[in-house]
């Protein structure tokens, strides 16, 4: 079925290849314009469906809606519309006749009245004894300062008059049908009004506007909702006093949760360092398991970041704190300091590893990526793209017009990662680019004849620059991949990492064919990444997944065994245990029992590898045990957002008091921050590359030669139009694992190459 769709989405796309976009006009209002494109084919205007890829040849937007609605006759109903949009088309379609409808039922509940049943009567007075719900008549726009408040004591006060509530059964269940009623037909109107408060709140306070991500706000929103109007909210008091110590104990309450599987899991610790605006350099402590991740705590390390001896004090005190049997590994960034201490740590606990952090060295590798003469002059030349669109909002309204919707700009976790992201972006949004800068709006518009203007339209209409971008979006996307795979919570990475970074390096193969021409990219990668080969976590990650372990052709590499059996020695103390996992890998080497049901084979694809043991290694239990704890670990630190958390300031105070409160504060904070690192719903709109998050990541692909541009007035910044995205022209989001894919068989790529076994290694591909 995928295969199907998939061709069915490649040949749709070849019939658009000859279309010409046209740039949908913040002028055209029906809802349905934001689903749907629209082409010029010679004379001819057509329309296409965003979900299915259906090309309309006439009908105009009224067929689309049919079509999204799933209203049958003039056109065929659409088959992959979300829901919610379904729904959105429907109502736009039949909104007289519901419109209609609602004013008759809300007719026929005053005309029946009397003879609604004695409980609802009970509950109508029980509103309006209780509650203060009355009739009111819903005004034409709801303004803040008009009309519809209500005193303490139930009084409504409309245009400045006092009306007393009905008293009579009849007017109390009536003014409650038509509350409600008037409720839901103002909804719009009184979202308005709900907006602008909390937009005026969050201007107020200063807040970042991607707060509005975070997945407590709805619930807040409608816990005041809820309450009764005049409900008093909290005090600075009460937040810093029993809202915050209940907060703390809500957080400890679902960390003992987590903390309750490293029994059987295990558990990573993660040493994150950050350097403050002040100087300061503080290292952040976190626990990792499947289960969640959890803030320990943070410390000022800029006395002893440059001592090995005090950094193996400080990460010895962590481990012991959590319990060394359940911590499998420390995970630290690859500096001198840290590699010596963690060196030290493992030999104080020999049955823990110290591990670097793999996003920073795939981080590590990008930056010298983008610092080879002919990819950092393409990567300059895009960013005068960007910075000239990004800097004048009339061309950046355009753009998004052309692109409908899509920003050219992909933020990334990293900036060295955001060179590659928005290089990819920029490839798959070429046409769009191309079709907008021949354009007779384009020729029209003032700005097309400035500099950057003119610099834009020669780059756009370059083949060469576009044959650059491809290749370097070709060599760099594998690792791209990697970096979101070590970083994803939506699967622990240890069994995925050290394929992750073979596929990398295949992949540059297999694209610049001539050894001397990869080997450049090799040696960087190798460079960055020599411990993680020969880490035997990742060895036995790899060993220990069924998906990779079953496709290999020919024995496994000395390198991947030798690591497992490292892992077994190290792991397991005890030595009969390790006599029976010798016993049991050739069980799992030959598929032995329920491995190699035919369950068990279909689920190497489909499980995740440690669920796969839980549910198929019940026959070698001391095997499947370790299995679960390797493949159970992440490889890398990321995790909190540094600018959202007030850790300087906890360093920084001298006050006991102060100092207690903030820790609790930032204690509560962090270990919320990591439990919406699983939600995936808002990152979209968090990391737009205007948002307060992405600032600082995307700066060099936004930021104005000057200040400010002087032909850049305020009025015309308020001017953009909204971003909507559609993602018709990006390439369709994928599955980092399943394009993975299976078959590990090149020989180049398990021996790591070192300088001067350049000619060895040479031979031993030949033979």
């Amino acid at each position: 079925m995928f295969c199907f769709v998939y061709v069915k989405v490649m040949i749709c796309e070849k019939m658009t290849s000859n279309l010409e976009p046209i740039p949908i006009t913040s002028q055209k209002h029906d809802p349905a314009w934001k689903h749907c494109q629209m082409f010029k084919n010679g004379e001819r205007v057509q329309l296409k469906c965003i979900y299915c890829g259906k090309i309309f040849k006439g009908g105009g937007i009224h067929r689309i809606k049919e079509h999204l609605a799933g209203h049958k006759g003039n056109a065929s109903t659409c088959l992959r519309v979300p829901s919610d949009v379904r729904l959105i088309m429907q109502e736009s379609l039949d909104g007289v006749v519901v419109k209609k409808r609602k004013k008759q039922k809300i007719a026929g509940e005053i005309t029946n009245v009397n003879q609604v049943s004695s409980e609802i009567v009970m509950f109508a007075n029980q509103v309006d004894t209780n509650t203060g719900l009355h009739m009111i008549e819903e005004p034409d726009t709801l303004e803040p300062s008009s009309s519809l408040l209500v005193d303490q004591e139930g009084t409504s006060i409309v245009s400045g008059e006092r009306r007393k509530r009905g008293k009579g059964k009849s007017s109390a269940a009536e003014a409650n049908a038509l509350s409600v009623s008037t409720v839901g037909l103002g909804a719009k109107r009184v979202n308005n009004h709900v907006h602008m408060a909390i937009g005026r709140f969050l201007f107020d306070i200063g807040a970042p506007l991607d707060a509005v991500n975070s997945v407590y706000f709805q619930p807040m929103v409608d816990a005041i909702v809820s309450g009764r109007s005049g409900t008093l909210m909290p005090s600075h008091n009460d937040l810093q006093g029993w809202i915050l110590k209940k907060s703390v104990e809500e957080v400890k309450s679902d960390n003992d949760k987590v903390t309750a599987a490293w029994v059987r899991t295990g558990c990573s610790i993660l040493v994150s360092q950050w350097n403050t605006q002040k100087g300061r350099i503080l290292l952040n402590f976190l626990a990792y398991c499947p289960e969640g991740t959890v803030f320990l705590k943070s410390v000022d390390a800029s006395s002893v970041i440059n001592s090995s001896d005090a950094l193996n004090d400080l990460l010895k005190q962590v481990v012991e704190e959590v319990g060394f049997k359940h911590v499998l590994q420390v995970i630290t960034n690859a500096e001198e300091q840290y590699i010596v201490a963690g060196r030290r740590l493992a030999e104080t606990f020999p049955t823990l590893y110290w591990t670097p952090c793999a996003a920073h060295c795939v981080d590590l590798i990008l930056e010298d990526f983008a610092k080879l003469e002919w990819i950092n002059a393409i990567i300059e030349q895009a960013r005068s793209i960007t910075r000239f669109i990004y800097n004048h909002s009339l061309v950046l309204n355009m753009v998004r017009r052309y692109t409908f919707g899509n920003d050219i700009v992909e933020p990334a976790v990293t900036c060295s990662a955001t060179n590659f992201t928005t290089l990819t972006r920029m490839v798959d949004l070429k046409n769009n680019l191309q079709a907008m800068v021949a354009s007779q709006e384009w020729i029209d518009c003032l700005y097309s004849k400035k500099p950057g203007g003119l610099e834009m339209l020669n780059l756009v209409s370059n083949q060469s620059f576009w044959s650059s971008c491809v290749l370097i979006a070709q060599l760099t996307n594998p690792l791209l991949r990697v970096l979101r795979m070590v970083g994803s919570k939506k699967r622990p990475a240890m069994g995925y990492v050290y394929a992750g970074m073979y596929r990398a390096k295949e992949t540059i193969k297999k694209e610049l064919v001539k050894r001397d021409d990869y080997m450049i990219y090799w040696n960087i990668i190798d460079h960055w990444w020599e411990q993680q080969w020969h880490h035997p976590l990742h060895a036995a990650g790899f060993y220990l997944n069924p998906r990779f372990f079953y496709s290999m052709e020919g024995d496994m590499p000395n390198e991947m065994l030798s690591g497992m059996l490292d892992c077994v020695e190290k792991l397991v103390p005890d030595v009969k245990v390790q006599d029976n996992i010798s016993k049991e890998i050739n069980s799992y080497k030959n598929a032995v029992g329920d491995f190699g049901r035919k369950m068990a084979v279909r689920a190497r694809d489909t499980l995740l590898p440690a669920e796969w043991w839980s549910t198929y290694g019940g026959s070698c239990p001391n095997l499947a045990r370790l299995a679960i704890r390797v493949l159970s670990q992440t490889c890398s630190t990321l995790g909190l957002k540094q600018n959202r958390i007030p850790f300087e300031k906890l360093h920084e105070t001298r006050n006991c008091l102060e100092h207690l409160w903030l820790r609790d504060l930032i204690f509560v904070q962090c270990n919320l921050q990591l439990r919406q690192i699983g939600y995936e719903s808002k990152q979209q709109d968090s990391m737009q590359p205007m948002s307060f998050e992405a600032a600082t990541i995307v700066e060099d692909w936004v930021m104005g030669i000057d200040t400010f541009l002087e032909d850049d007035t305020y009025s015309e910044r308020t001017a953009l139009d909204p971003l909507f995205v559609n993602t018709m022209f990006l390439r369709p989001p994928s599955d980092e694992v399943e394009e993975l894919g299976a078959g590990f068989d090149d020989y180049e790529i398990f021996n790591i190459v070192k300088e001067g076994d350049e000619e060895n290694a040479e031979d031993n591909v030949v033979s």
